[in-house]
């Protein structure tokens, strides 16, 4: 097994300096429930007073119209993006539905036995709007609505066009020195992905936040998990169930052999998922008795999105452009870190510590060698990552390279290590102490498993009764939180005037339109 190798001397090399990291920047997306008094999902349509859902830049939702999600705009420290994810949190609290709370945990509140009471994202009547409504009416006949219920973190962060000059420069194989900035950029962040991909069993332990769920979340699905009180199912050691079989899975998806290995690669695997026919989703059909279409096609991914992976490259895509036309375009032009479970005990979802955790982690991902991710190793990671989601806390606990199984705390103690060099560099180049700090955070949850986040929910959840009983404390302690938090004047104003904008602009889309949505549809297909 490939891993990038913690002890090597090069962690950090003697020509990198601190100025060659500023310019780095990172967005946040935050996802939450919205909940009612009684603990069960919202009805409720999405806030009108928060503007249109399709058009807004910062507040939307992603599958449920009750799932709501947050997004900062690239932001030049971690400050930076924290204080405006705190902004967008206070704005939406303003306007929240009578009675109604935003859950703070990545598993999901209370839910009805059918699906149902889960209701799927309306964005209007627009073509546009009732496609993206129709691809998630898609995903819940192939995997329920269930799974979509499921709330994350994604983290977003991209290292300046100075760096990547840098490490051309520096390179010794002359094929590399050769390629374009863009192509060599891509090459890197590929790089990084790889590794991050490796080194995501330590994500979960440090980070990991779903310990247990509330048993309606499993209505009609066999399971291994066990009572932890009345209502709540649980595994003793796990950290992240989110991130495992009960999550945001797809097996049909595990068959493409979509690899990071190359640009090229990635982006022909994804649109030869995109127009393959795949017989279980055929025999669901296309339609409904009514002639409603029900899912956009039957193929392995209805649109790229579909494809679920714990990181992806990714580039802002221009009007007209697919995700994959934007990065064979462009190139890779940041990366999207999806492995992060919704920290119930920030407000916010996240707290600096993660953020510090998860560029540190980039940076070194980016500068260590990265070889070819095959197939065979793949298998031996995602054994890793099941160990660490079911068990990551249990006292034999291990990590799997090539032969050798290792101790997953001292296996992780290596790494976090090997990163404090590039913690101090992010240091000395933003003028603080986060990062430094960060590693610290998470050095002391490896040498005393107690202090998880997953090991806390454990306590906290016994402490309050259960699933409801604890994400229901903390959903009042982050209202208070919101409550307490002091909008400026223009930061009102700006979201104020944005919420009416983007309705003015859901409008002229509903205007516009000159297609039928049955040959809008017929279209695509």
């Amino acid at each position: 097994m490939s891993q990038p190798e913690p002890n090597a001397q090069d962690v950090l090399p003697t020509w990198v300096d601190a100025a060659l990291l500023q310019g780095m920047l990172r967005g946040i997306e935050r996802e939450s429930l919205r909940m009612q008094s009684d603990g069960f999902l919202s009805q409720q349509a999405h806030p009108q007073a928060l503007g249109s859902a399709l058009t807004h830049p910062h507040i939307t939702t992603d599958y449920s119209e009750a799932l709501m999600e947050f997004i900062t705009p690239p932001q030049s420290s971690i400050q930076h993006a924290l204080d405006y994810l705190r902004d967008i949190h206070s704005v939406v609290h303003q306007h929240l539905g009578e009675g109604e709370k935003l859950w703070p945990l990545s598993m999901p509140c209370m839910l009805d036995e059918t699906d149902d009471g889960i209701p799927l994202a309306q964005y209007g009547s627009s073509n546009i709007g009732r496609f993206k409504t129709l691809y998630r009416r898609g995903l819940g006949v192939r995997y329920g609505r269930r799974m979509q219920t499921i709330s994350g973190v994604h983290y977003n962060l991209s290292f300046p066009e100075h760096l990547f000059a840098a490490l051309q420069q520096h390179e010794s194989d002359e094929q590399l020195k050769a390629l374009s900035l863009q192509d060599y950029r891509s090459h890197r962040y590929l790089g990084l992905i790889r590794n991050f991909i490796r080194l995501t069993p330590l994500v979960m332990f440090l980070v990991g936040a779903s310990p247990s769920v509330c048993q309606c979340f499993m209505t009609g699905r066999e399971h291994h998990l066990l009572p932890l009180l009345r209502g709540t199912l649980y595994l003793p050691y796990a950290t992240a169930l989110r991130m495992g079989n009960f999550g945001y899975q797809n097996s049909a998806q595990k068959k493409l052999g979509i690899h990071y290995n190359d640009l090229t690669g990635y982006l022909d695997g994804l649109q030869k998922a995109v127009k393959t026919p795949y017989l279980p989703f055929s025999r669901l059909g296309l339609d409904d008795a009514t002639g409603e279409p029900i899912q956009i096609n039957d193929h392995v991914l209805q649109i790229e999105n579909e494809y679920y992976s714990l990181v992806r490259p990714k580039q802002v895509p221009q009007e007209g452009e697919t995700p994959s036309q934007a990065l064979a375009n462009r190139g890779i032009g940041y990366v999207e870190l999806r492995a992060v479970d919704v920290n119930p005990y920030s407000p916010i979802g996240i707290d600096e510590h993660t953020a510090g955790f998860l560029e540190v982690l980039a940076l070194y991902c980016l500068l260590q060698d990265s070889p070819a991710l095959l197939d065979a190793e793949q298998s031996i990671i995602e054994k890793n990552q099941a160990e660490v989601v079911n068990r990551g806390r249990a006292p034999n606990a291990h990590i799997q390279e090539s032969d050798v199984k290792t101790p997953i705390e001292a296996w992780g103690q290596q790494y976090v290590t090997a990163m404090q060099p590039l913690a101090a560099l992010l240091d000395q180049s933003y003028a603080t102490q986060l990062y430094s700090q960060a590693l610290e955070r998470m050095m002391a949850r490896l040498h005393e498993v107690d202090e998880t986040l997953s090991a806390h929910m454990i306590a906290d959840t016994i402490r309050h009764g259960g699933t409801w009983g604890f994400g229901s404390y903390m959903a009042q302690q982050h209202a208070h939180a919101y409550e307490q938090h002091a909008l400026r004047p223009e930061t009102q104003t700006y979201f104020d005037e944005i919420a009416v904008q983007s309705i003015q602009q859901q409008q002229q889309l509903e205007q516009a339109q000159g297609l039928s949505f049955a040959d809008y549809v017929a279209q695509y297909r």
